[in-house]
């Protein structure tokens, strides 16, 4: 138990150190993403105004059937992209939340970055 309490402070204060430096506008949304054991969740975030300007995530209907997992994680990056490019948002922070940036949170990225959108 000690050992996952130490793991999630070192995350939270990695994610501080990260947020510092970054924030997001209505034109350059931050690009938060949070990955539990089951699901993957991308926000775009204003922070000037405080709104989430779109999301997605696992827990959709039509994407509960998709594990959490590299593959799947650059579809639901597809997706926050193609709705972002619907809002006419063409630039995004990658807030990568304190998680290493490999894996499931480089292929979110990397689908994004597919869909058109520029970090």
């Amino acid at each position: 138990m000690k050992r996952v309490q130490e793991k999630q402070s070192k995350r939270r204060r990695r994610k501080l150190h990260v947020r510092k430096h970054i924030s997001g506008t209505s034109d350059r949304p931050r690009l938060s993403v949070y990955r539990s054991n089951k699901h993957m969740y991308i926000q775009a975030i204003d922070d000037v105004n405080n709104t989430t300007i779109a999301s997605a995530s696992t827990m959709e209907e039509d994407l509960r059937s998709l594990k959490n997992n590299v593959e799947n994680a650059k579809k639901v990056g597809l997706l926050i992209g193609e709705r972002l490019k619907e809002k006419k948002v063409k630039t995004a922070v990658f807030d990568r939340n304190g998680y290493p940036y490999r894996g499931i949170v480089k292929s979110i990225a990397e689908g994004a970055r597919e869909a058109g959108l520029k970090f």
